[in-house]
């Protein structure tokens, strides 16, 4: 019954196309949330070398998600980007700072200065996370100007979170 309606809803708005970079430090969860989001369960993963590129449908919404590796740099495969979803893990706090930088660094960078930024504060099922109000101070989110950005408690591996980030 869903298919039929999101078939319908589809046909009458039509589908739009957007290309999403998922990015973050390695281990930070990005590859399950890309799993997660496109064949809707939890999948055995490795860590990422390079990138993947996937295409997830959400509602009327066709995203080409290149999920890059910890290591990749985005100067190589970047072009004008509708929304960037930075996942950071919010258990580790040694390396909030490093995952601050990359975060800023990564703003400035030309084809992503009009890029929305949505940030999934990732593995808030674990004992120690940090809350989103946290995970947003030490990101320094709140010196961010003139960019639309967002920050949702997510946990990938119960797939919690994930679609309110999404409808934001």
């Amino acid at each position: 019954m869903g298919a039929l309606f999101s078939s319908l809803f589809s046909k009458l708005w039509g589908e739009k196309e957007v290309r999403i970079l998922i990015l973050g430090l390695d281990g930070a969860g990005k590859t399950t949330i890309l799993y997660r989001l496109q064949i809707g369960e939890v999948v055995s993963t490795i860590p990422t070398i390079g990138f993947n590129v996937e295409t997830v449908t959400y509602k009327n919404i066709k995203f080409q998600v290149w999920d890059l590796g910890g290591q990749t740099s985005i100067r190589l495969i970047v072009e004008k980007e509708h929304a960037v979803i930075y996942v950071v893990d919010s258990v580790d706090k040694d390396r909030m700072q490093t995952s601050k930088e990359e975060l800023h660094a990564m703003l400035e960078e030309e084809e992503l200065r009009d890029a929305a930024l949505l940030v999934f504060a990732n593995k808030q099922d674990m004992e120690g996370a940090l809350s989103v109000a946290e995970v947003a101070d030490a990101l320094g989110l709140s010196t961010l100007k003139n960019r639309q950005y967002s920050i949702y408690k997510t946990s990938a591996l119960k797939g919690e979170g994930l679609t309110e980030g999404l409808d934001w």
